[in-house]
């Protein structure tokens, strides 16, 4: 019963670290920048049905005006699979100008895109845009890389995938504990990149 309890703690943690900062793409408090998470792509380069309903979520916190721009975040780990580009592209079909959205692609996990959006792209506070299964496991290390951050819940589909999903989270919560506690680096960080700050100069 005591290996089981201890099991439990990191979710726990997640659950609870996130729990008042959870909101609609109505009632969120207005900020400058949303944050999606990549979420895989098809064979044929579109986002998954998990990554398009995020993006769909992104972008009406920019029609609603609760958001100046869209920091999107992914893996790009080889030339044939580059997550950003497709959500870039996704977007601007669906009214986002490109003039607003960055792109970071080195968002190889939760972890790295907090880390990332804070130190190599400059937010502090952001509206944060997932699956119901991973976003306070994304606000809870957000706000412990220095993010101010609420999250936006897009529409989930109870498939197969979402089972995984939301049952990884279980795994992926020890990882979070792990990240919060020692707080790594990336796997790349590299220099400071401006985007951020030009789209929100050119919103204004």
């Amino acid at each position: 019963m005591l290996l089981c309890v201890l099991a439990l703690l990191p979710a726990t943690w997640v659950f609870t670290a996130a729990d008042d900062r959870l909101r609609t793409t109505a009632d969120v408090p207005r900020t400058n920048v949303a944050v999606v998470f990549g979420a895989g792509l098809l064979w044929n380069g579109e986002p998954s049905v998990f990554l398009a309903t995020r993006l769909d979520a992104a972008a009406e916190l920019y029609r609603k005006g609760r958001v100046e721009m869209v920091l999107v975040t992914g893996d790009n780990s080889s030339e044939h699979y580059n997550e950003p580009h497709s959500m870039r592209h996704y977007l601007t079909h669906r009214g986002v100008p490109d003039a607003r959205i960055v792109s970071d692609y080195a968002g190889f996990d939760t972890w790295d895109s907090c880390v990332r959006a804070k130190k190599i792209f400059g937010v502090d506070r952001a509206i944060l845009v997932s699956q119901g299964f991973h976003i306070r496991r994304a606000v809870t290390l957000c706000r412990q890389a220095g993010v101010d951050s609420y999250g936006v819940s897009a529409a989930d589909h109870h498939d197969a995938v979402w089972y995984y999903g939301a049952t990884r989270e279980l795994f992926a919560a020890g990882k979070a504990a792990v990240d919060a506690a020692f707080e790594p680096g990336p796997r790349f960080l590299g220099p400071k990149e401006p985007g951020v700050a030009r789209a929100l100069t050119e919103a204004r």
